[in-house]
């Protein structure tokens, strides 16, 4: 037996011991000395929205690195509290935002200033997005929550169904889709440009930090001002290690990262979902370089097959992962598809019956229609997606009653559990069929058991 398979089975037994936990019940039986339990729907407060005219109190959830962007764009609203594991880490949000009231534990956040919150904005590691914004949407809080929408394929269902019952604004931070560019793609393709779309290519320069290597061995001490127990949160514990996990290179291990499709799929592959109006597919396998139980490999291919939508015919769509460490063959295949024009180290391409839709840009921004000499003269169609404001401003004016935000959870939910199902595929090493409505690997049991991940006590949805 190859080392390659007895990783992956290994990790797959770890991943099946205790059941795939209490994701939606009550509390996982945290001690006297942990914050309330998140409160049934009978004492849930109406959605707290505002009239335009009003600011939103917001509190922020994860407000170093990429956090700390998020938190500088709701200027103009009230920044009333500010929650970080690591006051360190996220020293320059504190002082920005001096009257925020500061929590390491957005558990004791929520039990303190529930009655004065009435927006959340979510930026921790992956592994932490479902429980922050389960608990923020179930106290009539509105989310934004950055991508991907969660850590596993259930959670990202169970976000869309609950936002929906409980009424709130929400917006995934895959920012691309308030582009007018990124419309203006989508309206492209809808109106029938490049024809019938049965093929679909999409790929990433990502990723840009480690994977593929083992679990460090051994410990460091936890520093004073980064409060590990709560790092971790939902996430089987282990060690701490110097500037093995925290921060920004989470990224690349299974327990708390999403990889490269999780951390960039919500972006570059977004404007194909959308303009081809896909939902489950059907069947999703991949290649990868070797499998490694605790992080991602370096690189990977994953196929996705959607059937057929109305009128749309099937679609079968490819990701390519690995930067550098992409194949030569993967990179050589994909600049054959854009008829000479210069080729992205990110972006994606539509093919269809009458040409392709290329865009070498992770967001969308920037795309062109192929080849070039068919498409001179062409004319876009009639605008039908509303110019946005801006990917924050787009949020806050749902929160104040405007309309729904192009990302919300309805759609941002059914996007990121189709590009985690690739994980899914890397993880069982063989080609997986998804049921959609019940969400469900219905061929591999030890992958199926993947779609929802037993919690580490304390921790609930």
């Amino acid at each position: 037996m190859s080392r390659h398979k007895a990783t992956r089975r290994e990790f797959l037994e770890r991943a099946t011991v205790g059941g795939a936990g209490l994701l939606l019940g009550g509390s996982t039986g945290c001690s006297q000395t942990q914050p309330t339990s998140t409160p049934t729907a009978e004492r849930l407060p109406k959605p707290k929205y505002k009239s335009p005219n009003e600011k939103l109190n917001i509190a922020c959830i994860g407000v170093g690195g990429r956090g700390a962007g998020n938190v500088e764009r709701m200027r103009g609203e009230n920044v009333v509290a500010l929650c970080d594991v690591d006051h360190r880490w996220a020293r320059k949000s504190f002082e920005k935002f001096p009257d925020a009231k500061p929590f390491h534990d957005f558990r004791v956040m929520f039990d303190q200033m529930h009655k004065e919150i009435d927006a959340v904005v979510v930026s921790t590691p992956d592994h932490m997005h479902a429980p922050a914004t389960m608990m923020a949407m179930r106290r009539g809080m509105h989310v934004y929550c950055e991508k991907p929408l969660t850590h596993d394929v259930y959670e990202a269902r169970v976000l869309a169904e609950t936002a929906a019952k409980y009424n709130v604004a929400t917006q995934m931070g895959n920012q691309g889709t308030s582009n007018s560019t990124f419309r203006r793609g989508v309206e492209a393709v809808r109106s029938g440009a490049i024809g019938k779309v049965t093929e679909v290519h999409v790929w990433t320069d990502r990723p840009q930090w480690p994977q593929g290597m083992a679990r460090p061995e051994g410990s460091d001490p936890v520093p004073a001002h980064l409060k590990w127990d709560l790092w971790i949160g939902s996430a089987p514990m282990r060690p701490y290690v110097r500037n093995k996990y925290h921060p920004f290179v989470w990224r690349g291990w299974w327990d708390f990262g999403t990889g490269a499709l999780g951390d960039m799929g919500c972006h570059t592959a977004n404007m194909p979902f959308m303009a081809l109006e896909l939902g489950s597919p059907t069947s999703i396998s991949a290649e990868c370089s070797e499998f490694n139980k605790e992080s991602f490999p370096t690189w990977s291919v994953i196929t996705y097959d959607f059937p057929a939508r109305r009128d749309l015919p099937p679609v079968t769509w490819t990701w390519y992962e690995g930067g550098i460490n992409k194949p030569p063959k993967v990179i050589r295949k994909l600049a054959s598809l854009i008829h000479g024009e210069a080729f992205s180290q990110s972006g994606s391409i539509m093919i269809g019956d009458k040409g392709a839709l290329y865009s070498p840009h992770d967001y969308g921004g920037k795309w062109m229609l192929l080849p070039k000499d068919k498409f001179e003269g062409w004319k876009p169609p009639e605008q039908t997606l509303p110019d946005s404001p801006g990917h924050y401003r787009e949020w806050i004016r749902a929160c104040k009653g405007g309309k729904p935000a192009m990302s919300n959870f309805a759609y941002a939910g059914r996007l990121t559990e189709t590009i985690l199902l690739g994980n899914l595929a890397l993880i069982a090493g063989k080609k997986i069929l998804w049921d959609g409505p019940q969400c469900k690997v219905t061929n591999c049991p030890e992958a199926d058991a993947r779609v929802r991940r037993e919690y580490r006590k304390g921790w609930t949805l």
